[in-house]
């Protein structure tokens, strides 16, 4: 136990925080006494951080790169539940004996780890980090909520128009993902969302130029 601390303190003396904290502001609500227990993680892409069942021992943040959790349909499609590339992530998972998805790194990823016990300590005893994950709890309801408005849609037209008018600004997305990954996040196989953006874009619907997609201003909601 004296040497797991004694790690965890290194790296703590070894790690700039106010470079994490620009990159990561959520990271500045983070108490001494956890920042002291964390430790950088390393995944590289297509590797696997944790599977749907597995045991929970640690909480995660994205410091760079990108992590995705995932689960397939029941026609095996996968589908993205969470894409995060910066920040927490897995966070339901705080209070579970299990995961319920699958965690993997979308690129080559640099994340903290802190140990579960420690984090859970943290909450009980410090407020303001408390209010603070209550916040991010609360950002990140509504940004679930719009996801699952975004799967109960039938069609691939629908989803398409859904994430460009609630993901982006002013109805354009600049893509930083491949178009196989957009796919998955949108619970759809790609070969239907290639099909879904030819057709909305020669309905002159959607402009797409290189990574963005805009949705022309006479489709848009109000205008």
């Amino acid at each position: 136990m004296i040497r797991i601390i004694r790690k965890a303190l290194c790296w703590y003396l070894y790690m700039d925080w106010q470079a994490l904290i620009s990159g990561q502001p959520t990271l500045a609500h983070v108490p001494e006494s956890l920042r002291q227990r964390a430790e950088p993680w390393d995944l590289e892409a297509g590797e696997q951080l944790f599977r749907i069942g597995g045991s929970i021992h640690a909480v995660f943040t994205v410091i760079n790169g990108e992590v995705r959790l995932t689960r397939r349909d029941r026609n095996g499609t996968e589908v993205v539940l969470q894409r995060s590339r910066g920040g927490f992530f897995a966070e339901a998972s705080l209070n579970s004996k299990a995961y319920h998805c699958d965690a993997v790194a979308a690129e080559k990823s640099t994340l903290l780890r802190f140990p579960l016990q420690a984090f859970r300590l943290a909450l009980a005893e410090d407020a303001g980090f408390r209010d603070a994950w209550m916040t991010h709890l609360a950002r990140e309801v509504r940004k679930l909520r719009a996801q699952c408005e975004r799967l109960s849609l039938h069609s691939a037209a629908e989803r398409v128009l859904h994430y460009l008018e609630s993901e982006g600004s002013d109805g354009s997305v600049a893509l930083t993902q491949t178009r196989k990954a957009w796919a998955a996040e949108l619970g759809l196989s790609h070969e239907a969302l290639y099909r879904t953006l030819k057709k909305l874009q020669e309905d002159a619907v959607i402009q797409i130029d290189g990574n963005e997609v805009t949705v022309r201003d006479r489709f848009r909601p109000n205008c």
